[in-house]
């Protein structure tokens, strides 16, 4: 996997600093071809240090129906993609109403979601 050495590299050294690297995908099952890929490199970024957790996404009614990151829970990046989930560009959102409404939905959908390998295993 030498294209994502240099993701995963980054990942383990932050993280061997004390940063934390956590995610919950929401995603539609069955699973897309992009998701299916998602959980196959989620084996290898999860081994470097980061935390990735899945929620069907039937199980995620209450929680936005877009894609977003959140960066030490103060800044908030809104992904925009189109109907055939290529990526458009980030939206960075700084409201602070707005990115804590965010972090309650990150929060709520950590607490929903299961680990990678119990949710490849479904």
């Amino acid at each position: 996997m030498g294209w994502f050495q240099n993701w995963l590299t980054m990942i383990s050294e932050a993280t061997a600093t004390g940063k934390r690297f956590a995610r919950v995908r929401i995603v539609t099952t069955p699973l897309t071809d992009y998701s299916r890929f998602g959980v196959y490199c989620s084996q290898y970024t999860n081994a470097a240090g980061e935390n990735i957790r899945y929620l069907a996404r039937h199980e995620a009614s209450d929680l936005p129906d877009y894609d977003y990151w959140l960066f030490d829970s103060l800044k908030l990046v809104r992904m925009h993609f189109d109907d055939d989930e290529n990526f458009l560009g980030g939206e960075i959102i700084d409201d602070p109403h707005t990115i804590i409404k965010h972090n309650y939905w990150r929060d709520a959908a950590w607490h929903k979601a299961v680990q990678r390998d119990e949710f490849s295993t479904k």
